[in-house]
């Protein structure tokens, strides 16, 4: 009688050792999924980690190819598209708000070259951007797919146009660094909490 007891407790714990895990899989797999037509899904490079902040303009994007370099060159240019655009953004209201209470002569026109110079700027900053992520995955399709998310510092941006300033006589004598760093500083705290 003991040998039948210690024998059916064996084959219940060896039954437990198979069964749990494949309820446990079939668990995660039922997370995994929305609904019946929609399945969760990563993207990897992405979040509020990534998001621009009061001190970095950032960006992130996905580049997909049969080619594993091409993804990469893909990502990279559409991540680097998406900063420039966030960061031309981002200064023309810092020149706005700068200029709104300036009152030097001919504010239009120096305001206009002021934009101008800003977007020379970001041009010329685009090459000192940081990878802060990448990841590479290849799909069911064969195909690559580069998940990656860059940044580039604030302050970079606010030196370079002191540093570009100081080459324009006319127009440095109207720059006030400390007021325009301040605005930029200001405009970049608007980031806090998400993209």
């Amino acid at each position: 009688m003991k040998k039948k007891s210690l024998r059916t407790f064996l084959m219940l714990v060896l039954a437990a050792i198979i069964i749990v895990p494949t309820m446990q899989s079939c668990k995660s797999k039922k997370e995994a999924q929305v609904s019946d037509d929609e399945v969760l899904i990563q993207t990897y490079c992405s979040g509020p980690e990534y998001f621009t902040n009061n001190e970095y303009f950032r960006a992130n994007s996905i580049g997909e190819s049969t080619d594993q370099v091409m993804s990469k060159k893909k990502a990279l240019s559409n991540a680097k598209a998406e900063l420039a655009g966030s960061i031309e953004t981002t200064v023309k209201a810092v020149i706005d708000n700068y200029f709104s209470s300036h009152e030097a002569n001919n504010v239009e026109d120096i305001r206009e070259k002021y934009e101008g110079l800003s977007r020379e700027v970001i041009k010329q900053e685009l090459s000192g951007i940081k990878t802060i992520c990448e990841k590479q995955t290849k799909t069911k399709q064969g195909t690559y797919k580069t998940y990656i998310a860059i940044e580039l510092a604030g302050d970079e941006i606010t030196n370079a146009m002191k540093d570009r300033l100081s080459k324009d006589t006319k127009l440095e004598i109207d720059f006030q660094y400390e007021k325009f760093k301040g605005e930029l500083e200001k405009e970049m705290e608007d980031y806090k909490g998400g993209n």
